[in-house]
């Protein structure tokens, strides 16, 4: 029986980001302004064909496979790379931090300044609306927002991390770890167990994660295909 994280896109399409969920019993997606996220109950060939059918001509999805899969014609690979799976589990919740005033929720009136710094340091599709996934926090310094830090799927009881990224002005200075510790705190208060994906060679970032206590759990792989 495979981990319901082996198809982590998938499972949080059908249980926790139901509400931003399209397609049928064979291929589903994420609403296009919130994600470019698609997922399968087995990525295989027909499945994947079911999908192309589903996706605008010229678009792009996400998919996060437990292996390479093989993508029938219609689609241009355009991204195929390894990715880290890491995972927290705790047998009781987090500590909450200690309140740090620098941390704030974000809004609506923050989202040029979201997209503007992931276009700047690329931690993952973010788009008009990927504030919807919720549960996004920043930090503001000298005038613009210099860190963030956020939730994405929500597949059974996992809570996935996401969007965590620093403005390179602003490297050092802890931002990333606070903002990550507030995340721990919300997602184990609520009972749920926080997951995160990392390319491998950001190793700045995989030892920050392993040192609070995410443990890598399998290796995936990370497609970006174009309907042609």
């Amino acid at each position: 029986m495979t981990h319901i994280l082996d198809n982590p896109i998938w499972h949080a399409l059908q249980t926790g980001n139901t509400p931003i969920a399209f397609g049928n019993d064979h291929a589903k997606y994420t609403r296009r302004d919130i994600g470019l996220f698609a997922g399968m109950p087995d990525n295989s060939p027909a499945h994947l064909s079911e999908l192309h059918a589903l996706t605008p001509e010229g678009n792009i999805v996400v998919l996060f496979t437990p292996g390479e899969i093989t993508v029938p014609a219609g689609w241009q690979t355009e991204l195929q790379k390894p990715i880290l799976q890491m995972v927290y589990e705790t047998p009781t919740p987090a500590p909450p931090p200690a309140a740090d005033p620098a941390l704030v929720p974000l809004q609506e009136k923050d989202i040029p300044a979201m997209l503007e710094l992931t276009a700047l340091t690329k931690p993952g599709p973010f788009l008009q609306r990927t504030i919807e996934f919720g549960h996004y926090e920043g930090v503001f310094a000298d005038g613009r927002l210099a860190a963030m830090a956020g939730q994405r799927l929500q597949p059974g009881a996992y809570t996935e991390i996401s969007a965590v990224c620093t403005h390179p002005d602003h490297a050092g200075k802890g931002y990333a770890a606070g903002l990550l510790r507030s995340q721990l705190a919300r997602i184990t208060a609520a009972s749920r167990i926080p997951f995160l994906h990392v390319y491998p060679e950001n190793s700045g970032a995989c030892a920050l994660y392993r040192k609070l206590g995410f443990e890598t759990r399998t290796q995936m792989t990370v497609y970006v295909l174009r309907k042609t």
